[in-house]
């Protein structure tokens, strides 16, 4: 008799996360032996439904069972008994008797039919053969499992009940246990505020295997030599599991749809038992169509980028075999631009066997964006900051961006470019003109500048191993400092030519909060600068950091940063190319710049070398693991020589608590320094998004 797996599993086969199998008995009291059956319920004024005739009509395969089954499941011991939990001396042993019995029953008849009770439920006789995602299944379906936490009369328990030996039935033979055989018995718990228990109790039975496996349509080869049968795993004495044939046949349609056949066409499996000879037998039916390679791109008239660009953003090129997962990441990539507001791909054969063309259909999305922020910090004051964009200026997606910023230290006017996937995916050149009024504790300077770089990034849609950047640099820059012993400010001005470059290894598992592997990344500046005459010097500085997780719930992070100036000395180098440590990406605890050398007004003057370590332990909980609380240690000093000293050491502490968003975690640090120097503050409070590092 022949039962269709996708019938069968239409209500069984979700996709939801298999949460921790519950113990095989509750905390509950065990149900004496001696409890009643469903059958043997006293009668309380209702008519019961005869439970040897179920109400829902299963599959002949599922519903009908020999005689000579019966006999077998017999001898395997299919007496609820046996499948109860052993109870103590002198209580559920005691429920063995005829006495037992009747005293259980006359506490059930006793019981007012018209009162709801609370109710407890569990499962006996399932263990060896469930699992997490079979528990699961029976608390999302179960009835008795939904209403447990309400109270309910002695009917509605037991139509509960009924329904639940059916559902536990059901899952069994999912897992191939066709002779299975499920039971409900009843007892009464309590005195003072009476409770029905019930235990659903099944025995598995004998386990199917299937005899005989049939594929009609994998006969064939991949163009390179691979059998198409091997793509569909299941074999000859396998257990007949609808869950396991299931799996494997979505493997099956993933394996063509990677492997070169776009239109493959699978169809759902067949399982037909035959109880009398106790065999199973698996039938299965595709078309696999031509093996096909990628051809043509193809957009639509009103796309915001033509075919060319699409190819560029596209990770296959064309000739490769077709890859659904290409197509897939094609998808998410166009939508990332922001240029389109609706994306759909379709691969479109050609008719000659050879190749499927990709046609591209987009929406546009409105291309413009006005943005601002306004904020006060303790150590930034007020700051009011507004962004024009327009994200497509250059086609294609040529972003131009103007931004001013108007604060009590920093008032500035930049205009930004940055055309982004050039040449190739993740790539992006970007240019910059900017002029602006910096007031920092450690200097007051007026700086106009122009930028260029190029770069490969990384991003959430495809974290990458390797990024770097290389790029130039001209400023000119009028700069107010203390220099020497002088209590007068003197005011410089600085030309300075440099070219950036910077290279990172990304070995973490996630960009925004990584729990595992490390990250290596290095600076290298080459700088000239003409301030009573022409100097050279080499900014340079390396970046690491490292991520173990101890158990599911904690993660310890470390993090060390080295920095130095050569070439010049701290004095003549300009104060805003100097390194500074101290803040929330820095030394916790300290204000902004705050660590290190101080002149003789008490404001800090940076310095040529840099030294930075933290350590954290990031414990997350709650229900979803969806709150973090973080331990911190900071310790960071600058030096006026090229190398570090650790006479100048700065050290802070603090905690720190995480809420784990979906677009990442929201930080909220606060931290005090365990060695301040005059004037720092007792206490630095930091927000942000992302970890701190």
């Amino acid at each position: 008799m022949a039962i269709l797996l996708a019938a069968q599993g239409a209500l069984l086969c979700d996709r939801a996360m298999a949460q921790p199998a519950p113990a095989e008995s509750s905390t509950f009291e065990d149900v004496p032996e001696g409890t009643l059956d469903l059958d043997d319920m006293p009668d309380i004024g209702l008519e019961w439904p005869d439970l040897d005739q179920p109400t829902q009509t299963l599959p002949e395969a599922q519903a009908e069972t020999s005689s000579t089954e019966e006999a077998a499941l017999a001898e395997e011991g299919a007496a609820a008994p046996a499948q109860e939990p052993e109870s103590e001396p002198g209580t559920a042993a005691e429920a063995d008797s005829s006495d037992g019995a009747a005293s259980n029953a006359e506490a059930l008849a006793a019981l007012d039919p018209t009162q709801p009770l609370r109710y407890q439920v569990r499962l006996d006789g399932v263990s060896e053969v469930a699992d997490p995602l079979f528990y699961s299944r029976f608390d999302a379906l179960s009835a008795l499992r939904q209403g447990e936490g309400t109270r309910a009369s002695i009917a509605q328990i037991r139509r509960r009940a009924q329904s639940d030996e059916e559902l536990l039935g059901e899952l069994l033979r999912t897992r191939g246990y066709y002779e299975s055989r499920t039971r409900a018995r009843f007892g009464v718990g309590g005195e003072a505020d009476p409770h029905v228990r019930v235990a659903l109790n099944a025995v598995p039975g004998r386990r199917y295997s299937l005899d005989a496996v049939e594929i009609f349509g994998l006969e064939g080869s991949t163009p390179s030599g691979k059998p198409l049968r091997s793509f569909f795993d299941v074999k000859v004495g396998d257990p007949a599991d609808t869950d396991a044939i299931l799996a494997a046949t979505d493997k099956l349609r993933l394996s063509l749809e990677e492997g070169g056949y776009p239109f493959a066409d699978v169809r759902e499996p067949v399982l037909t038992v035959d109880h009398q000879q106790r065999q199973a037998l698996l039938s299965l039916n595709a078309e696999t169509g031509d093996f096909l390679r990628f051809g043509e791109i193809r957009v639509n008239e009103d796309a915001p980028f033509d075919a060319r660009h699409v190819a560029v953003i596209g990770r296959f090129s064309r000739g490769e075999p077709f890859r659904q997962s290409e197509v897939a990441d094609l998808n998410r990539a166009i939508v990332a631009t922001g240029l389109v507001s609706q994306v759909t791909i379709t691969p479109e054969e050609r008719g000659d066997g050879e190749a499927v063309d990709i046609v591209v259909n987009m929406t546009r999305a409105p291309p413009r964006t006005i943005a601002g922020e306004i904020g006060y910090g303790t150590g930034e004051g007020a700051r009011v900051e507004v962004r024009w964009q327009h994200r497509n200026l250059i086609p294609p997606e040529g972003a131009v961006t103007f931004r001013g910023v108007l604060g009590t230290q920093e008032q500035s006017l930049s205009a930004i470019l940055r055309r982004n996937n050039l040449w190739e995916r993740d790539q992006a050149l970007n240019g910059e003109l900017s002029i602006a009024n910096v007031d920092q504790p450690a200097y007051d300077a007026l700086t106009a500048g122009v930028a260029a770089s190029l770069e490969r990034h990384t991003n959430l849609i495809f974290q990458k191993e390797w990024t770097w950047s290389a790029g130039l640099e001209l400023r000119i820059s009028d700069e107010r400092r203390l220099f020497g012993k002088s209590l007068v400010p003197v005011r410089r001005r600085y030309v300075i030519a440099a070219l950036p470059a910077s290279l990172t290894h990304d070995g973490s598992d996630d960009l925004l909060d990584p729990r595992r592997g490390y990250r290596l990344g290095g600076r290298l500046s080459p700088e000239l600068s003409l301030q009573d005459g022409a100097f050279g010097y080499v900014r340079a500085q390396i970046d690491g950091s490292a991520y173990i997780p101890v158990g599911d719930r904690l993660t310890v992070a470390g993090r060390v940063r080295l920095g130095t100036i050569v070439g010049a000395s701290a004095d003549r180098i300009a104060p805003t190319r100097r390194f500074y440590a101290g803040g929330g990406g820095s030394v916790r605890g300290y204000a902004f710049q705050a660590i290190g050398p101080r002149d003789l007004n008490n404001d800090p003057v940076g310095g040529r070398s840099l030294g930075e370590i933290s350590l954290e332990a990031r414990y997350r909980f709650g229900s979803m693991n969806q709150f973090g609380i973080v331990p911190f240690i900071d310790a960071g000093t600058i030096s006026s020589e090229p190398l570090p000293t650790v006479s100048e050491l700065r050290v802070g502490a603090g905690l720190g608590f995480r809420y784990y968003s979906n677009f990442g975690p929201i930080r909220v640090d606060v931290g005090t320094p365990l060695n301040p120097q005059v004037g720092d503050s007792r206490i630095g409070v930091y927000v942000s998004l992302g970890q701190a590092f």
